[in-house]
């Protein structure tokens, strides 16, 4: 005879089960390195599951990576479709070529969008780059004649933001990058998030307290299991000397800060937490190692991710 009790709670079981495997965001890396290699830097397309409406986490490299992920069947359209039609905007951490070169080079054959950045970094790009000197003005501020491709959208620290054309949401968080300030995107869908940082390094190289804030912020969604992934840079291997960081991390410090960010969320909140590891500079064999040392030294049991150019990943 069947236990129907026994049903019903197997039943509940799966649902539970179920829902938690959800998968609420798709991230499909355009660029992944930091440095050299023009083909493949920084850049990384974020939407929520089951949507079109992209946006574009950092510029370094476009029509390479999407060309790519083209390839490798994640998108079923041709590359310029996904360019002008997938991407509904730009977030640019800081102002660095090989965050923006991407969004630059395509920007003849892109269509209108935003730019968002924090005022710093627009700046740069206003008087910098898009200029009649150096390119051509795609953006609505700036050089005269500007050809009003680009509205460039200034994000203040901690406000959150809708994005244009999207179902989601974005609050910007500074960060220390030597003597740049870069920038945390906390990006939200429905009660699910992602949290992007463009290039930093460790407080205590930086004189700063920027990493400490940002974990004091994100902590609670770790507790509450709706923070989905964190997208942070490792850009050498340990050998690097602490004065020739110049604003980024090593396997050694990034452990150091993921220490201090488990002891705002409490021991073992961090066990299998989605950890992806961006922007490994060149050569290919600190690449090697970095992965090696990141991978010793992981003693809280993150579950790290090296993404690979073109080949999406469900969070």
């Amino acid at each position: 005879m069947i236990n129907i009790r026994y049903v019903i709670t197997l039943f509940f079981c799966f649902a539970v089960m179920s829902a938690n495997a959800q998968h609420n965001f798709k991230l499909v890396p355009l660029g992944v390195l930091g440095g050299a290699d023009e083909s493949n830097l920084s850049a990384y397309m974020l939407a929520p599951q089951g949507s079109d409406h992209y946006i574009c986490l950092d510029a370094g490299t476009l029509r390479a990576g999407i060309n790519k992920a083209v390839a490798n069947k994640v998108f079923n359209v041709p590359a310029e479709h996904v360019l002008r039609q997938y991407i509904k905007g730009y977030f640019i951490s800081h102002s660095h070529l090989d965050h923006v070169s991407g969004l630059i080079l395509n920007s003849p054959d892109d269509s209108t969008k935003s730019i968002y950045g924090f005022a710093d970094c627009l700046k740069t790009l206003e008087t910098h780059y898009f200029t009649w000197t150096s390119w051509a003005n795609f953006a609505d501020a700036g050089e005269a004649p500007a050809l009003k491709k680009y509205h460039y959208e200034v994000l203040t620290p901690g406000e959150e933001m809708p994005i244009k054309n999207t179902e989601m949401t974005v609050k910007a968080f500074p960060l220390s990058h030597s003597n740049l300030i870069s920038t945390a995107f906390l990006v939200k869908s429905q009660n699910s998030y992602v949290l992007y940082l463009g290039d930093t390094g460790p407080d205590a190289i930086e004189k700063s307290t920027n990493m400490h804030k940002l974990w004091e912020a994100i902590a609670p969604l770790i507790k509450n299991k709706s923070l989905k992934a964190i997208m942070i840079e490792t850009s050498f291997p340990d050998e690097q000397p602490d004065k020739s960081l110049f604003g980024h991390f090593t396997p050694k410090w990034l452990m150091s800060e993921f220490t201090e960010l488990e002891t705002l969320t409490g021991a073992g909140e961090l066990k299998g937490f989605n950890v992806i590891i961006t922007h490994l500079k060149l050569p290919q064999t600190n690449i090697v190692k970095i992965k090696q040392q990141l991978n010793a030294e992981n003693k809280l049991q993150l579950h790290l991710i090296y993404p690979k150019q073109g080949e999406a990943i469900s969070l």
